[in-house]
C-alpha cells in the first residue's frame, strides 16, 4: 500500500514542535511538501529550523497557495498557521479534494466550522482537528479512570492549563475582542475539548473573563467556564496567568465513590523542548513524583493504594499513562488507509468552538447561557 503524501502549510513552531516528531515515525507518511512563502536560503550553512528547505531537502517547496493545492499528489494537508488562517486553508484544502488535518482552535466561530463540516461532507474527504491534547498521559490517565468507574458518579471535575506568567504573554497586546483572539481560544481549545470527550455537551455555560496582564484590554489571558448538566454533575475549566504555586494544577475530580487529584502538565512537551525524541523508550513516561493521587471508599488498586483507617478510605498514587501524540498520527492512518473510525470527530471540535461562544456571550451579558 502506498505512503500518504503530506502537504504542511506552514512551518513554524507548531509544524516542528507538534506535529513533525509524532509524524515522522509512522511510516504510512510521507513528507512530500511544504507551503512556506519564504524562500529558502541561499547558503548551505543555514541553520537546521530555519526552512523547510534546509530539513526537508528532498520535499517540494511551494511558496504560493495556488501552486501548493493544484498539486495532485498530495493526499493530506495539515493546517499549522496562524490561527486566524486555519478556516481559509482548510477550506481551499477540502475543495481541492484533500483529507484536512488542521490545528486548534478548529475555526474563529462556529459557522464557520459547519460550512467547513459540510464541504467536508460533500467532497468525501476526512476532516479532522488536531486534539493531540487527547493523547496527554494525565488525561489517558483520567479517561481510562473514568471508563472503570472508579469515582462512582461523578459530580464535580475541575480542569486547568495554567501559565504563571508566560514570556510569550507580551504578544497578546490587542486591545479589541476579535472572534478567535484570547487564551480562551488559546488554551481552551484543549481543556473545553477534554470536557466535551468526557461529559458531552453540556446544559448551560456560565463564564469569567478576566484580564490580569497589566494592561487595558478586551483579550483575556484568564478565564474560568463553568459547565452545568442535566445531572448534578457540574465541571469548571480555568485557565490563569497568576498562580503561585509548586506545581501546576491539572485535575480535580470528585464522585460517590472516589477522587483523582492531578498536577503538573503534559511531559512529552518538555521532553520535546529539551532535544528528545519521541521514539526514545523514555519518551511519554511520567515520573512516580509526578503521578496523581487517587482516593476511593472501597480498593480499586491495590497495587498503589493503602488503606487509611484515620480516614477509612483507600489512597495512593495512581501511576499515569504514557502520554503518546504519535497515537494520533497512527490513528489517522488507519482511518485514511483501513477506514478505522475516526479518533477526532471534527464535530467535537465545532462545539468547542461554540462553547467558546457561549462563554463569551455568558461573560458579556453577565448571565448563564442555555446551550443552543
Amino acid at each position: 500500500m502506498s505512503q500518504i503524501k503530506v502537504g504542511f502549510v506552514g512551518y513554524g513552531g507548531s509544524a516542528k514542535t507538534y506535529h513533525l516528531p509524532y509524524l515522522l515515525p509512522v511510516k504510512e507518511f510521507h513528507i512530500y511538501a511544504f507551503l512556506q512563502r519564504s524562500a529558502g536560503p541561499s547558503t548551505e550553512s543555514a541553520a537546521p529550523g530555519s526552512h523547510c528547505t534546509v530539513d526537508f531537502p528532498e520535499a517540494k517547496h511551494y511558496r504560493t497557495a495556488e501552486d501548493f493545492f493544484a498539486d495532485p499528489a498530495i493526499e493530506l494537508v495539515i493546517v499549522t498557521t496562524h490561527t486566524d488562517t486555519h478556516g481559509t486553508f482548510t477550506q481551499k484544502a477540502l475543495e481541492a479534494g484533500k483529507h484536512v488535518v488542521v490545528e486548534k482552535p478548529f475555526t474563529q466561530t462556529s459557522e464557520e466550522a459547519d460550512n467547513l463540516l459540510a464541504l467536508a461532507r460533500e467532497k468525501g474527504v476526512i476532516l479532522t482537528v488536531y486534539q493531540n491534547r487527547r493523547w496527554d498521559g494525565e488525561f489517558r490517565t483520567l479517561k481510562h479512570l473514568v471508563s472503570k468507574n472508579a469515582f462512582g458518579t461523578i459530580t464535580e471535575a475541575q480542569i486547568y492549563y495554567d501559565f504563571e506568567n508566560p514570556p510569550w504573554i507580551k504578544h497578546l497586546s490587542a486591545k479589541k475582542y476579535t472572534p478567535g483572539s484570547g487564551l480562551l481560544f488559546g488554551l481552551g481549545s484543549h481543556t473545553l475539548d477534554q470536557a466535551l470527550v468526557l461529559f458531552g455537551r453540556p446544559k448551560s455555560v456560565a463564564a469569567f473573563l478576566k484580564v490580569l496582564r497589566g494592561v487595558e484590554s478586551e483579550v483575556d489571558d484568564t478565564f474560568t467556564v463553568i459547565l452545568q448538566y442535566e445531572t448534578p454533575l457540574l465541571v469548571t475549566v480555568k485557565t490563569t496567568i497568576v498562580s503561585c504555586l509548586p506545581q501546576t494544577l491539572k485535575y480535580i475530580v470528585r464522585g460517590t465513590e472516589g477522587s483523582y487529584v492531578k498536577y503538573g502538565d503534559d511531559i512529552q512537551e518538555r521532553q520535546i523542548l529539551s532535544g528528545m525524541s519521541s521514539t526514545d523508550s523514555n519518551f511519554g513516561v511520567n515520573p512516580e513524583d509526578e503521578y496523581g493521587t487517587l482516593t476511593t471508599y472501597t480498593e480499586f488498586n491495590p497495587g498503589h493504594q493503602k488503606f487509611d483507617p484515620s480516614s477509612k478510605k483507600y489512597n495512593g498514587k495512581f501511576p499515569t499513562l504514557n502520554g503518546f501524540n504519535q497515537g494520533y498520527y497512527e490513528s489517522l492512518a488507519d482511518t485514511i488507509r483501513r477506514k478505522a473510525p475516526l479518533q477526532v470527530e471534527p464535530q467535537t471540535s465545532r462545539d468547542g468552538i461554540r462553547l467558546m461562544e457561549l462563554a463569551r456571550e455568558s461573560h458579556d451579558t453577565g448571565r448563564t447561557v442555555l446551550w443552543h
